[in-house]
């Protein structure tokens, strides 16, 4: 073989070897270096409920969110580093301007701990919820939670003999607060870190105050604090007198008589009534007070935790009765004589009724 030949052979070798290995790199370099487009951070949220998490989807995405102009090169860079649904990870991500497209990526590659290694976490609350559905519609609005995945998960019997609760008793569980939580939370996560967080609650010191005004379980104090909120939801100042009122009760073996008890027997049914009547509290309930002694079967109510802590530390008092009082303060008139009651009642029913007829 002549020199020439061999000089084309190596020259060729070199254009075949430049082709096949060098510009390919050369071109994923430049991919992997172009910025994003954003002006400002935005938030992304990568959601594995379609099962279509993959290279071309997040590019998509990106693309129509204004994060990225050059959709060919970020695909381009997401399959380099061999991105697929197993790795990458769901959940808020902020990508903030003329961030590099291979560091978008290394943003959203799952880690150890099966998370991005840049999601971010969301505050999430859930005030004002009456039962289990109410929480499940909560935690939907704010966490990419599935409620029926999440109800099926949290009635299953092995999930509540886990958690050492039966369904009723279940709410209890629960403590409305805000919590800072990964936005892709699966209903088991979501649960253990409840579970954490309610005994993190309930320390030694709350455990002994349960005991030292005749409550049994901190599921019991929750429900008493249930009923406390649902009666009064306005003016924090009689909670603890309400609570030491139906203690008061308990230790007489006085049935509590809670209207909002037999109120949550009828679901949404009672919802807007002013005026309740005898057929009203005559249903057939496990949490009708008006029929049971004692405390219902669960909570009524997912109450505050001010509430509960109430219950714990409950105003010293003899009452027995409470009324609204005949105006619109919120407030109530307490007794422990049966005939002021009566006369607290009577007031109240009167003034009640003369509103309805300005109406």
């Amino acid at each position: 073989m002549s020199t020439k030949q061999k000089l084309v052979l190596i020259v060729g070798a070199l254009a075949l070897g430049l082709t096949l290995f060098v510009l390919p790199q050369l071109k994923y370099y430049y991919a992997a270096f172009q910025k994003s487009s954003n002006s400002a951070g935005v938030v992304v949220y990568l959601s594995a409920k379609d099962n279509q998490l993959n290279v071309k989807s997040v590019a998509r995405l990106l693309e129509q969110k204004g994060i990225i102009s050059k959709p060919d090169l970020f695909e381009m860079v997401g399959t380099e580093k061999e991105m697929n649904p197993r790795n990458i990870a769901p959940g808020k991500y902020i990508i903030e301007p003329a961030t590099a497209y291979r560091h978008i990526w290394n943003g959203f590659k799952s880690n150890s701990n099966g998370n991005g290694n840049a999601e971010q976490t969301v505050a999430i609350s859930f005030e004002n919820c009456r039962t289990l559905q109410d929480l499940a519609g909560k935690l939907k609005t704010q966490l990419d939670l599935d409620s029926t995945q999440f109800m099926s998960y949290i009635q299953n019997g092995q999930t509540l003999a886990r958690l050492g609760f039966n369904l009723e008793q279940l709410p209890a569980l629960f403590i409305p607060n805000t919590y800072e939580l990964y936005w892709d939370q699966t209903p088991v996560q979501f649960v253990d870190r409840m579970a954490q967080e309610f005994k993190k609650f309930w320390t030694p010191e709350r455990k002994a105050k349960l005991v030292s005004v005749g409550l049994q379980t901190p599921s019991e104090a929750v429900t008493l604090a249930s009923i406390v909120y649902s009666e009064q939801a306005r003016r924090s100042e009689e909670w603890p007198i309400i609570a030491g009122l139906y203690l008061n009760r308990i230790r007489q073996g006085v049935k509590l008589q809670s209207d909002p008890t037999f109120k949550f027997c009828w679901g949404e049914q009672l919802k807007g009534v002013q005026r309740l009547l005898a057929i009203h509290r005559d249903i057939d309930c496990p949490y009708n007070t008006y029929k049971i002694a004692g405390l219902p079967p669960g909570p009524i109510y997912l109450p505050p935790i001010g509430v509960v802590d109430a219950v714990l530390e409950p105003d010293q008092n003899n009452y027995i009765f409470m009324c609204a009082k005949p105006d619109y303060s919120g407030t109530h008139n307490f007794t422990a004589s049966g005939a002021e009651h009566a006369k607290n009642a009577k007031a109240f029913q009167n003034w009640l009724a003369a509103e309805l007829r300005k109406r």
